[in-house]
């Protein structure tokens, strides 16, 4: 395995994890508890007019940013507040931190370019992460 293998697995790991980033643990329960789970999400995306960036994020390839802005408009801010409350940190600095963590976190669940029919995220992280410990040892 190559370094920047190394380097991605431990950013998944960080991003995924758990402990160390209570904003993504809380990101993915929210993904799972959405309407439709990641489907859900997906479609909220397509209704917000964003549905070629997330469709993006899906696909093989790069995955262009999302705006704090954005993030208001496709969650809500009463999400966005939700999600800050449970971090533990301000509204204004979870939208910017949701907008950084959101693409990485829909790409790593769409692993072959496509929404999996299994809707359980959480369950999906964990094996993830179960996978890139296997790789690592």
């Amino acid at each position: 395995m190559g370094l920047l293998d190394n380097l991605e697995n431990q950013a998944l790991g960080n991003v995924l994890g758990g402990s160390s980033n209570p904003l993504a643990s809380s990101i993915l329960q929210m993904i799972q508890n959405q309407p439709g789970g990641l489907q859900g999400l997906v479609q909220s995306f397509h209704d917000k007019g964003l549905g070629g960036l997330v469709s993006s994020w899906i696909s093989v390839g790069p995955n262009p940013p999302i705006s704090a802005d954005q993030v208001h408009r496709v969650l809500g801010s009463d999400q966005v507040k939700a999600l800050a409350a449970k971090a533990g940190i301000s509204p204004d600095i979870a939208g910017a931190a949701i907008a950084r963590l959101l693409p990485g976190l829909v790409d790593k669940l769409t692993p072959n370019g496509s929404v999996p029919d299994h809707n359980n995220v959480l369950e999906m992280a964990s094996n993830m992460l179960k996978n890139l410990e296997t790789k690592a040892s």
